[in-house]
């Protein structure tokens, strides 16, 4: 593969989703771009387009979008999803590495592609974190292989039991979400489906066997006009795939129909991850990329995924899409951004 190194406001970038809209590619004087996601601070201030120019070249654009009262309240932009002409953007809903979850990252945005986008904002107080822990605990009370493995003591303390204790001192009333016996949720993908649910592809929690977990999820557009609450429609495991834990870094819908995700470590590899302490043999998994279809009806289900590439040595790949037929990556790098694009494709 061949390594482009871009920057934008010096942070590193997570996931990628092709730019559809033509007056905005003609605005950026592009033959193609890509939505990404910055890691650090409040979504507004975290969307960037990767832009490859007529000439063949490469730059990527911070953009400065404005999210109304919502500014400065959210954190953790992850994962990147298009329906109906949105382009939805999922906090992580998870945490610092050592916990406590944090509700600024517990929020679904939207906004139509424009160079100037106006953000739409729902912060919904673990909603989701409740409907997914409802799901999974319905599996693991009939032993079902697509349920997470039981949840450790320590994780349970430091995401959960740290987050209501500090919510219970501030007053909040998000705690009620939290419950004895949650696991931390950590997005870092997402896609819709051709029913117009959402799979959102989880870093955290595994199944027992350590094998990745993706939840399909209804209401998430009926959010933006209060219609709907969030349920989940199917809870699906990919099987077959290895020595685990393994965890989805990054997840894309196709056009025919299937799915591309990429998977690999569960947390960084950094000091003072808590999943790391509890799963040191997961610390030097380097990541894979991978296609499945989903089952006819609702989970849950195991898939059985076919291998793409083999993407070692890379630990950090955080994005996957396509650009003429052939994959493209984006990796999670240091102050920068790193696309990785097929060797041999102009």
């Amino acid at each position: 593969m061949r390594l482009v190194e871009l920057s934008a406001a010096g942070n590193e970038a997570s996931d990628l989703l092709p730019v559809h809209d033509e007056d905005l590619l003609a605005e950026l004087g592009a033959r193609r771009a890509y939505w990404t996601v910055l890691d650090e601070g409040p979504v507004e201030q975290c969307l960037a387009l990767l832009v490859e120019q007529p000439d063949g070249g490469w730059r990527a654009e911070h953009v400065k979008a404005t999210a109304g009262d919502h500014e400065g309240r959210t954190e953790d932009a992850e994962a990147l999803a298009r329906l109906d002409g949105w382009v939805y953007v999922l906090g992580s809903h998870f945490g610092s590495k050592a916990g406590p979850l944090q509700p600024k990252r517990a929020f679904v945005a939207r906004f139509r592609e424009s160079a100037t986008p106006r953000l739409q904002i729902i912060r919904h107080r673990f909603a989701l974190h409740r409907a997914v822990n409802d799901a999974l605990a319905a599996l693991a009370a009939i032993g079902h292989p697509a349920a997470p493995e039981p949840v450790r003591d320590v994780v349970h303390a430091g995401f959960v039991g740290e987050a209501v204790r500090r919510g219970t001192a501030k007053g909040k009333r998000w705690i009620s979400q939290l419950a004895a016996g949650d696991h931390p949720v950590n997005i870092e993908g997402a896609a819709f489906t051709a029913r117009g649910t959402l799979l959102a592809g989880l870093r955290w929690p595994v199944t027992a066997l350590g094998e990745p977990i993706l939840v399909e999820l209804t209401g998430v557009p009926g959010l933006f006009s209060g219609a709907e609450t969030l349920g989940v429609a199917g809870v699906y495991a990919l099987t077959g795939i290895g020595p685990g834990p393994l965890g989805v870094r990054a997840l894309a819908a196709r056009a025919d129909g299937a799915y591309d995700v990429v998977v690999g470590s569960i947390d960084a590899l950094d000091k003072g991850s808590i999943l790391l302490e509890q799963h040191p043999d997961a610390r030097d998994a380097t990541c894979r990329h991978l296609r499945f279809e989903l089952p006819g009806g609702t989970g849950p289900a195991l898939v059985a995924p076919a291998l793409i590439a083999d993407l070692a040595p890379l630990h950090h790949v955080e994005g996957v899409s396509e650009r003429d037929g052939a994959p493209v990556y984006v990796a999670d790098e240091d102050h920068r951004i790193a696309l990785w694009l097929q060797a041999g494709v102009p």
